[in-house]
């Protein structure tokens, strides 16, 4: 039996995806798989010094590591309406606004550099705590991420942008937020098995939606069944099982504002 490392993150897209082949619940073709579950951040991290055989990548980390991991078709994390909101207390955004963003490699900074380059006074900040310093003042804004969408207005903040609404309406494209990516090194029979093995725990994840359900809550920073819900639904969807014609030219379609914006190299 084969042992691969396998990073993704603890939200409820991720945990819902992957805990039908972490849990012998699909075929796993002979692959064991050891977890390395952290913020995606986090991961985007370890990917620099290739920790991870297979890991979640924000895609922005993914453009800037793209020679050391290739993208699996499975398990991506791209849609519609599903875009990182920039949120404040009530200021306006300006030049000199000091802004919080979910870690430098997450494809919210990569976004919202694109989004409003004139603000260049950017703080990084772990994901869950940027609405909570917001709020007291510590930010003027900021980027949320993952379940922080649907809860903003706990913490009395008004949206400025919704960076998804602004990407479709610039490009007629979805959004591409995260991806599950394998090194090259292992070769192309490794990734098109993790392909089918990760396909088949996303359909089985869509099929047995409850199977799942004290996993994802074990990892979740919101215990909200709600919230969990409006999350998987939000960032599961065709694109997870496949990214398609349109995921991938909207993949490069992101790639090519990011060189144009001085943000990654050719």
């Amino acid at each position: 039996m084969k042992s691969l490392n396998l990073g993704f993150s603890p939200c409820p897209n991720d945990t819902f995806i992957f805990h039908g082949m972490t849990h012998n619940l699909v075929d796993t073709r002979g692959y064991d798989f050891e977890l390395t579950i952290a913020d995606v951040e986090e991961l985007n991290s370890l990917a620099r010094n290739l920790y991870c055989d297979i890991t979640k990548l924000s895609f922005h980390a993914w453009l800037r590591l793209r020679e050391s991991y290739e993208i699996l078709d499975s398990g991506a994390a791209l849609g519609y309406g599903c875009g990182p909101l920039v949120v404040s207390g009530g200021r306006r955004l300006k030049e000199d606004s000091v802004i919080a963003l979910p870690g430098e490699w997450t494809t919210a900074a990569l976004l919202f550099r694109i989004y409003a380059p004139q603000c260049k006074n950017l703080r990084y900040e772990r994901f869950d705590l940027i609405m909570p310093k917001i709020a007291s003042g510590e930010y003027d804004a900021g980027v949320i991420i993952h379940e922080g969408r649907f809860v903003y207005k706990n913490y009395n903040l008004e949206l400025i942008e919704d960076l998804g609404n602004w990407w479709e309406r610039k490009t007629s494209m979805p959004i591409p937020l995260g991806c599950i990516a394998i090194k090259r090194e292992h070769g192309y029979r490794l990734k098109s098995d993790i392909e089918e093995i990760i396909k088949d725990s996303v359909l089985y994840a869509m099929k047995n939606r409850e199977s799942s359900r004290n996993f994802i809550k074990s990892h979740s920073a919101e215990l909200d069944d709600n919230v969990i819900n409006e999350h998987i639904a939000l960032y599961v969807n065709d694109f997870t099982i496949s990214l398609g014609r349109d995921g991938r030219e909207a993949i490069e379609i992101l790639k090519r504002h990011a060189i144009d914006a001085g943000i990654i190299g050719v």
